[in-house]
């Protein structure tokens, strides 16, 4: 069995429809508010920011995945965060969700909610609820729906980010297997660091399964996916990752441990990956994606904090965007990534389209052609591999390069 790229995204997967419109959250004339619907009630799973400061609809959802373990619908708005905004800000969420699920025929706490964008307004309710009126009569199961969705849902994203594949897993009538399917949009660009970072991720599929068993699925994807991409270092209150199963495929439940579990975890981190390395590579002001592969590592753990420190990296990121080959910023974002190791016995290269260049070994910079580094350093991904050898464990982080437009983009933001 194995895993396909299909094109779409969260209506990629049967029973899920989506809708967005031009609500005037913030911006007039501009989508800004979407919304997904499953013909039935989800299992549902979700990770959110390590932020002590969480945005209301974070408080949400958290809620209806820990307590309720069901959902059938999202709204999403972009422009205002709805984060510290107090008592106040529960409220619009109240609201927000009993009006929707009025609208679509639910119960409120079947609905799940996101806000992205300034942090501290409090929500203009009057348009929040026209909008969800608007798309509760608009709701589409086509492909284009799914794409206007996750174009909705950007805030100085420069492109949408969307991602679906299909497996096969074992019918529930035990006659043969059927077809699987699992999609999702996400929004992210500046305020991205990991443990979630900067994001709204959204993951629906109509694989029949438990939420505790897709919750683990979930928990075990998102370190090696969302948690190890970085723009800026600043991680958001309103970090939301959910995925909606609704189990329309017809297969039989996937149980914790079995090979579908593997099947369906693997088109999980598909998908999750995918979504990730658009967003580091959509980075505010980002001219590059820059990628971080770490092996020979002691611990998985360690792999993935000296991956995460290079890509974090302020100084790393600036020589990037500079074609500085100043590999001195690479070691010694590895030095104070909290991680004990020999630099006598790391290997440091730039990888390129057509040839690789060492930069540092046996404990030494390199002699290295400096045109050849400026070539490889020019292309539109840049790629770092360092050899720990102190074991077998590796990971790999994307981040992007800090331009003069970052700059620009984040000076201006809120007004």
């Amino acid at each position: 069995m194995k895993i396909d790229l299909i094109p779409g995204g969260v209506t990629a997967a049967k029973g899920f429809k989506a809708a967005c419109c031009a609500a005037g959250i913030k911006y007039k004339d501009r989508t800004d508010m979407a919304m997904l619907l499953s013909e039935r009630p989800c299992a549902v799973a979700g990770t959110f920011t390590t932020n002590v400061v969480k945005a209301a609809p974070v408080l949400w959802d958290r809620r209806i995945v820990k307590e309720v373990k069901a959902a059938q619908a999202v709204v999403v708005n972009a422009g205002i965060a709805n984060a510290a905004t107090g008592q106040t800000g529960m409220e619009m969420c109240a609201k927000t969700a009993d009006f929707a699920g009025k609208a679509l025929g639910i119960p409120a706490d079947y609905v799940l909610l996101g806000s992205t964008g300034v942090i501290g307004p409090n929500l203009p309710i009057d348009r929040i609820t026209a909008g969800v009126a608007a798309m509760a009569g608009t709701l589409s199961d086509t492909p284009e729906a799914g794409t206007a969705a996750s174009r909705a849902i950007m805030t100085t994203d420069t492109v949408n980010k969307e991602c679906a594949v299909c497996f096969e897993l074992p019918a529930a009538d035990g006659a043969g297997t059927v077809k699987v399917t699992l999609g999702g949009m996400s929004k992210g660009s500046g305020m991205i660091h990991p443990n979630m970072c900067t994001m709204l991720g959204y993951v629906t599929t109509d694989c029949a399964v438990d939420p505790d068993v897709l919750q683990q699925a979930l928990g075990e994807v998102v370190p090696d996916t969302f948690n190890m991409i970085s723009v800026d270092g600043d991680t958001s209150t309103n970090d939301t990752l959910l995925v909606l199963a609704n189990g329309l495929a017809g297969n039989a439940p996937v149980a914790a441990g079995s090979e579908g579990y593997a099947l369906l975890r693997e088109a999980l981190f598909t998908v999750c990956r995918d979504l990730a390395i658009k967003m580091a590579g959509d980075g505010e002001g980002a001219t590059r994606l820059v990628e971080m592969r770490v092996t020979g590592a002691d611990t998985r753990e360690n792999a993935r904090r000296l991956a995460r420190s290079v890509v974090s990296s302020s100084l790393v990121k600036a020589m990037i965007f500079g074609k500085d080959a100043n590999c001195g910023r690479v070691l010694c974002a590895l030095g104070y990534a909290g991680v004990e190791f020999d630099p006598a016995a790391v290997e440091l290269w730039l990888l390129g389209e057509r040839e690789d260049l060492c930069f540092y070994k046996d404990g030494c910079v390199q002699t290295f052609d400096e045109d050849l580094a400026l070539a490889i350093l020019s292309e539109k991904q840049i790629r770092f591999c360092c050899d720990m050898h102190m074991g077998g464990e590796e990971a790999t982080a994307w981040g992007c390069d800090l331009t003069y437009d970052y700059v620009k983009i984040n000076g201006d933001y809120r007004t």
